[in-house]
C-alpha cells in the first residue's frame, strides 16, 4: 500500500476516543481511495480495527509518556511517520500535552506542514457531539493537497460500525461453551470505568462521579435474573477490576451472576456484544463497543455531557441516564431508573442465539 495518497490519522486517546474515530476513518478512506493508517496509544487500536476495511495499518505507542530520549518506541514511530511525511495527515488530538508530544514527532519526522491538519483549527460549538464533530474536520483538506481531493458529505450522526471477524466469533463461542453460557440470553454489565481503581483499591465513591454504588449492581443483578429466569448477567471489567466485580457477584447471591474479569480480551468482548442481549454501562470504552455492535445499551453518566459523548448505534437502542443538565453524578440515578430503561429496550432478533447460529447466518 503506497503511503503517500494513504491519509494518516493520529490520535492519544482512550479506548473510547479511538473507537469515536472510526467515522472519520470511514470518510477519509472514501475521499483519499486508500485505507488509512492509525497513530495510536495503547493496546487495544490493533484488535480494535483489526476487521476494519478502513483501516489498513494501525501503529501503536504502548508507553506514550516514557520520555523521548529514553524511548526506542517513540523513535520507530518517528521513523513511520518520515516514510508518511508525504501523506495528508490528520492530527485529531485535543489535548495540550498530548498535542505538543505529537508535534514535536511531526517535527523530528520531517513531516511538511503543509500535509497537517490539526482539529484544534477547526472552530466547533462546545456541546457538538465528537463524531460530528470528527466528520466535519474530514472534510478539511492539507493545503499541500488542495483542490485535488474535494470534500465528501457525509450525514452528522453517523455512528460508529464495527466488524466482528469469523475468528473472534469462534473465539467466544468456544468460551461460551466452556462457561456453560452457549445459547443463554446474556444481560453485560460493565460497572467500573478507568478512575474506578488505584493502587492502593476502589477510589472513594466521592472523588468518581461514574460510581453506582455495588449494592445496586448487585439489587439490578437480582433485579434482570428475577425477570428473565433463563438470563445470565456477565460482570465485566479488566484484571484489575477483578476485585470490585466479585464484591457485586457475592453481594448478588445468585448462581446466575457471574465476573468475567481479565476473560474479555477487547476482540472477544466485541463479539460477545454481538451476540447478547443487552448491556448495562457506564460511561466507558466499552459502552461505545456495545453501541458499534448494536448492543441494546444503557448508561449510565456522571460529569460529562452526553451530548458530547453519547455512544450512537447504527441499528440498536441506545437509553442515556444521567449527565448534564439532569444531574452529573452516577449515583443520582436510581435503580428503578435503570430497570426501566433496560425494560424498555429493543431487543435484536438475535441476541438470544449463540454465537455459532449468528456466523452461520454470515
Amino acid at each position: 500500500m503506497s503511503s503517500a495518497l494513504s491519509p494518516v490519522v493520529i490520535r492519544f486517546g482512550r479506548l473510547g476516543d479511538t473507537l469515536l474515530l472510526q467515522p472519520l476513518l470511514h470518510k477519509l478512506h472514501q475521499r483519499y481511495g486508500r485505507p488509512c493508517r492509525l497513530v495510536a496509544i495503547g493496546a487495544w487500536p490493533e484488535d480494535l480495527y483489526a476487521s476494519q476495511p478502513e483501516v489498513g495499518e494501525v501503529i501503536t505507542l504502548r508507553a506514550p509518556h516514557r520520555p523521548l530520549l529514553l524511548s526506542p518506541e517513540r523513535w520507530g514511530v518517528i521513523r513511520q511517520l518520515r516514510n508518511m511525511r508525504e501523506a495528508p495527515i490528520y492530527v485529531c488530538e485535543p489535548q495540550p500535552r498530548a498535542l505538543a508530544k505529537i508535534c514535536r514527532m511531526l517535527a523530528l519526522a520531517g513531516v511538511p506542514a503543509d500535509r497537517c491538519v490539526y482539529l484544534t483549527d477547526m472552530p466547533w460549538p462546545g456541546d457538538g457531539h465528537w463524531v460530528d464533530r470528527l466528520l466535519c474536520f474530514g472534510d478539511r483538506t492539507p493545503a499541500a493537497f488542495c483542490g485535488m481531493y474535494g470534500p465528501l458529505m457525509v450525514d452528522l450522526g453517523a455512528a460508529p460500525q464495527l466488524q466482528v471477524s469469523a475468528a473472534e466469533r469462534a473465539d467466544v463461542d468456544s468460551w461460551l461453551r466452556g462457561h456453560g453460557l452457549a445459547g443463554k440470553p446474556l444481560v453485560l454489565l460493565q460497572p467500573a470505568n478507568k478512575r474506578t481503581m488505584r493502587w492502593s483499591g476502589v477510589r472513594r465513591a466521592n472523588d468518581d462521579d461514574k460510581c453506582w454504588p455495588v449494592e445496586r449492581w448487585a439489587a439490578l443483578a437480582q433485579a434482570i435474573v428475577t425477570q428473565r429466569p433463563d438470563a445470565r448477567v456477565v460482570l465485566c471489567g479488566s484484571p484489575a477490576e477483578a476485585g470490585y466485580l466479585e464484591a457485586i457477584r457475592v453481594a448478588s447471591a445468585h448462581p446466575a451472576v457471574l465476573s468475567a474479569a481479565g476473560q474479555l480480551p477487547l476482540g472477544r468482548l466485541k463479539a460477545l456484544l454481538a451476540v447478547a442481549h443487552s448491556m448495562i454501562s457506564v460511561d466507558t470504552g466499552p459502552a461505545h463497543i456495545a453501541a458499534a455492535v448494536d448492543c441494546p445499551l444503557v448508561v449510565l453518566f456522571g460529569s460529562v455531557p452526553p451530548s458530547q459523548w453519547a455512544p450512537r448505534s447504527a441499528n440498536s437502542k441506545v437509553t442515556l441516564l444521567g449527565g448534564p443538565p439532569h444531574s452529573t453524578r452516577v449515583d443520582a440515578i436510581t435503580l428503578e431508573q435503570v430497570v426501566d430503561a433496560w425494560n424498555g429496550l429493543s431487543v435484536r432478533p438475535s441476541a438470544w442465539r449463540g454465537a455459532a447460529a449468528v456466523a452461520a447466518a454470515y
